[in-house]
């Protein structure tokens, strides 16, 4: 099956059929004109032997008999000679017991021999003579010419036998078929010998097309000869040529894509006709993490593009044009336009998101009408009190040195909160303005952890909440500024232990991530940020608290802070919140080179 399927057996096979056809037709035609010669000059020799008889009869009128015998005798045994005037036999050379008998009615009983007797012309024919049995029969050559003897029409017949002729043809057939064979078994090693050398070049291309599926761009195929096939060998590898800088164009083209994709700051979502995500850049990819948080599901799970962009990629679809929408997720405002992707000009199968985070935007324009009114709010309360028991000690309104102690001292403590709040401002300001530096040390993470944690185990034991951290690797070592990152967990833990109830639990957990760095969780299960305030939380002078009442409310700058201090670690800090369920501060601190300040 092999063989007959390759194209070595294909053309092997074509060239033996076409030869073996060639020879059969050849042979037929050679035999079939041997005998048709031989028969020719047969009847040739024949007629002429005959006219020879007469003419010598015609010479020797006085003793035929004599004439007739001598003539016999000369033609030789193999042809007889048969004299007849009309019905009657005057002469016959045929004799033995194994001589076929010839009679006049058997003559006559032939159409075209009677033409002798009736027409007086010569007759030449090939005729089956049998024995008396009628068992036996055998070909011959009959020639009739009439004959003038004593005066009387007379008829001369010659007969030959065509079994030398057969033997002869039978001799020729096997010398042909002798050749035919020789001439096959030639063909066979030349039709082997030419497909081998037409096909050895193929199953080099073959092996080469099959390397270059493989990615193997670089394969040659050898060229060989200098014919079609040695063009088809050059054409080849001119193509792997064109094709290999086609594939480099083309992955170059896509890293270009990718990292033009990749450094957008809009999210791109592309999703098949049936919404599964296809490609995403990470402002996309914090939209889905959003998204799926919210809904209560987890995002490694989920391949499929939220039912927001299937609904706007059905109208989209409806209506054949780009389609804009808008959401709320996690508190952060995003706007979604999604657009239709064409296989052709009328078959559409699926579309790109392009989602852009208008959280700073919107959050831009609520500071603008905000910062005046909170740090009015914040600077009024202080240098109000100020003024007011600054003029209760001026005017002497105090009746006993306790009354101006206690007056003193409150005019002590918001001075210390006036204090407090413009240092908060000054450091905001120099971590906005990159102006404060960061003193990196390896800190084994371990250690530095549970040191916090334990020290905010007795404010947490007060109010009846658990505290505690989760270390993925309890080994681990990281680069950072120990006290900043520790002002950040401060405050994070400050935050959480306020606006957790008694009987909830703090979690400091660490992870760590190959791409991405050390991951850091402060979770919480207390009362959660209201959807409305999260796009606001790491902004100046945000409070949970709209009172603004005094105590341990702060300062409202300590997020600001705490985001700044990250991004001055070249990190990213987030939150996720669910009212009544609780909320999860999460930073990462990427890994810094070795040579790094």
């Amino acid at each position: 099956m092999m063989l007959w399927g390759s194209v070595v057996g294909k053309l092997w096979a074509t060239i033996l059929l076409l030869v073996s056809f060639v020879l059969i037709v050849l042979t037929v035609l050679l035999v079939e004109f041997f005998e048709n010669f031989q028969i020719e000059n047969i009847e040739n020799d024949l007629t002429k032997t005959a006219e020879q008889i007469i003419k010598v009869t015609n010479d020797h009128q006085g003793s035929n008999n004599e004439v007739l015998q001598i003539a016999s005798e000369l033609i030789g045994n193999e042809t007889k000679m048969i004299i007849l005037n009309d019905d009657k036999m005057i002469f016959s050379s045929i004799g033995g017991d194994k001589e076929f008998e010839i009679t006049p009615e058997f003559i006559k009983n032939d159409p075209e021999l009677l033409k002798v007797f009736t027409e007086r012309k010569t007759v030449k024919k090939e005729i089956a003579l049998s024995d008396d049995g009628g068992k036996e029969e055998l070909s011959a050559i009959v020639v009739g010419i009439p004959l003038e003897l004593n005066g009387e029409q007379d008829e001369v017949f010659l007969f030959q036998s065509l079994e030398s002729m057969e033997e002869t043809t039978k001799s020729t057939t096997q010398f042909i078929l002798l050749a035919a064979g020789i001439a096959i078994i030639l063909t066979t090693i030349f039709a082997f010998f030419l497909s081998t050398r037409i096909n050895a070049p193929l199953v080099k291309m073959r092996e080469a097309a099959l390397a270059i599926a493989r990615g193997k761009f670089d394969t040659k195929v050898p060229i060989l000869t200098q014919d079609e096939i040695g063009e088809l060998a050059i054409a080849f590898n001119q193509m792997r040529k064109q094709l290999k800088f086609n594939m480099n164009a083309l992955s170059q083209e896509k890293e270009h894509l990718s990292s033009i994709l990749s450094s957008m700051a809009d999210g791109v979502i592309t999703f098949n006709k049936d919404g599964t995500i296809l490609e995403t850049n990470p402002p996309a990819e914090r939209f889905l993490q959003s998204w799926y948080f919210e809904k209560g599901y987890n995002r490694e799970d989920n391949v499929n593009v939220p039912l927001v962009l299937m609904n706007l990629f059905d109208e989209s679809e409806s209506f054949d044009k780009e389609r804009v929408g808008e959401i709320t997720l996690q508190g952060r405002d995003w706007g979604l336009i999604v657009s239709p992707l064409y296989t052709n000009a009328d078959n559409i199968r699926g579309a790109v998101a392009i989602i852009r985070d208008m959280s700073d935007e919107r959050r831009m324009d609520k500071l603008r009408t905000d910062f005046i009114a909170n740090v009015s709010h914040e600077l009024r309360t202080p240098i109000s009190m100020l003024q007011g028991y600054s003029e209760a000690i001026v005017d002497d309104i105090a009746s006993s040195e306790e009354e101006k102690v206690e007056m003193a001292r409150i005019i002590y403590d918001e001075s210390l909160r006036m204090g407090r709040l413009v240092n908060d401002l000054l450091d905001l300001a120099k971590l906005e303005s990159g102006k404060m530096n960061l003193s990196y040390e390896c800190v084994p993470i371990s250690p530095y952890l549970k040191r916090i944690t334990s020290k905010f185990s007795g404010l947490a034991k007060e109010k009846g909440i658990t505290i505690s951290a989760s270390l993925q690797d309890n080994e681990i070592e990281w680069q950072f500024d120990p006290d900043r990152i520790e002002q950040v967990l401060t405050n994070l833990i400050d935050n959480a232990i306020r606006h957790t109830p008694s009987g909830g639990n703090i979690d400091v957990i660490q992870r760590t991530s190959d791409r991405r760095g050390l991951i850091i969780d402060v979770t919480d299960s207390g009362s959660g940020i209201p959807e409305e305030d999260l796009p606001f939380v790491f902004e100046r002078f945000y409070k949970a608290d709209k009172a603004r009442t005094r105590g341990r409310s702060g300062t409202g700058l300590g997020l600001a802070i705490v985001k700044n201090i990250i991004n001055a670690h070249d990190g990213y800090i987030s939150v996720n919140s669910l009212p009544n369920k609780g909320t999860t501060f999460s930073f990462i601190l990427p890994r810094i080179m070795e040579n790094a300040e």
